[in-house]
């Protein structure tokens, strides 16, 4: 090897034996259980759900915007509050309950925005009392004059998963 490339391989080498920090170290950390906002998108999750599970279509949907976007891996995308309710009332009312997965919501906050919520749902037909749906979601919550609505949901991975 001549002297021209030994200090650029000695350079290379201190880079390559550096200690690098984990990826983890640097991705931000979920909202620990002792945080308000934490504890907000819970109490949100749950008055959604529970209006969902009841079909009580009036007040699950005022939790959304009116131009609401939800994209759903099976079922498409449904744009605005009135498609999203009467999609619900359609496919939903009567045949399935919605359970979040304990443990499972992440939720972040959106600087200027409001929140991101993401977490793991399973579904359970009435007809069969089975819970063998499974997905995951994420949802996009605007606080606008300490008004919380969903702008955005993603469902996905649905996919059957036995009790």
């Amino acid at each position: 090897m001549s002297k021209h490339f030994q200090p650029s391989m000695v350079a290379l080498l201190l880079i390559l034996a550096a200690p690098v920090a984990p990826v983890g170290a640097q991705s931000p950390k979920p909202i620990t259980t002792n945080d308000v906002l934490l504890r907000t998108m819970e109490s949100l999750d749950s008055a959604v759900f529970d209006a969902y599970n009841r079909c009580d279509l009036e007040k699950f949907g005022g939790y959304f915007s009116p131009d609401v976007e939800f994209y759903h891996d099976k079922g498409g995308v449904t744009l605005g509050r009135q498609n999203l309710v009467e999609s619900v009332r359609k496919n939903i009312c009567g045949k399935v309950r919605r359970k979040l997965v304990s443990g499972t919501l992440e939720v972040y906050p959106m600087e200027g925005y409001g929140a991101v919520a993401m977490g793991v749902h399973r579904f359970c037909e009435l007809a069969t009392q089975k819970c063998e749906g499974i997905a995951k979601f994420i949802h996009l919550w605007q606080n606008k004059d300490s008004v919380w609505e969903v702008t955005r949901v993603i469902s996905y991975d649905h996919r059957a998963v036995p009790n």
